[in-house]
């Protein structure tokens, strides 16, 4: 009855993020059409292009088919709104379903980073979701990232969710930084300076 899914740009440039963008459009209508409800949390800081990556949490009967058909690699063709003229018109985003994000990822998340605010559950989930707070928002304080669960009718089994979702976004923060040092390095490496040696050896 429900999916998770990480939407991201990776270290694509801002056509990219439009993409993102765009294809949660696309999730959000594909969704309301199948009958599922649609949660979606941002990354941090997303700019006037869009968000660099979010997770799409999916909720319905279709849910399970929805998300496996949107998972992979998926290629958006457009001329750039950012940089008129270049010649680049294909531009991708990665979906992956959020478990094999989470799997086996060694973040633990401190209690007191999490804040919590319970609400009254809508969508998919029949009279009991629309008469009790079952629903929980969890919010983590040092990022500010926040994962709605709304997926059970216990409100713990929905804290335990949200934990989940966020413990799946903040890995992918980490293998991000990763990502950028590992080009930092690579940069640094391909801007050695020569012939401006604060040492010379003569082996």
């Amino acid at each position: 009855m429900s999916a998770d899914l990480l939407v991201t740009s990776g270290n694509g440039p801002a056509e990219c993020r439009i993409a993102v963008s765009k294809l949660i459009d696309i999730l959000t209508a594909e969704a309301k059409r199948l009958g599922c409800s649609i949660e979606v949390s941002s990354g941090p800081m997303p700019d006037r292009h869009g968000p660099k990556s979010a997770i799409v949490s999916l909720h319905g009967e279709a849910a399970a088919s929805l998300a496996a058909d949107y998972s992979g690699t998926i290629k958006f063709l457009f001329k750039s709104p950012v940089r008129p003229g270049h010649k680049r018109q294909n531009w991708f985003v990665s979906v992956q379903p959020i478990d094999l994000v989470s799997e086996n990822t060694g973040i633990v998340l401190d209690p007191a980073d999490l804040r919590f605010e319970t609400l009254r559950a809508g969508g998919p989930g029949g009279q009991h979701q629309n008469t009790t707070d079952s629903a929980v928002r969890a919010v983590h304080i040092p990022t500010g990232l926040t994962a709605m669960a709304r997926d059970e009718r216990s409100q713990h089994r929905n804290r335990a969710l949200a934990i989940r979702r966020l413990t799946g976004m903040l890995e992918m923060l980490e293998h991000r930084k990763a990502d950028a040092a590992r080009q930092e390095r690579f940069l640094a490496n391909r801007n050695l300076e020569r012939g401006n040696e604060v040492k010379t050896f003569r082996l």
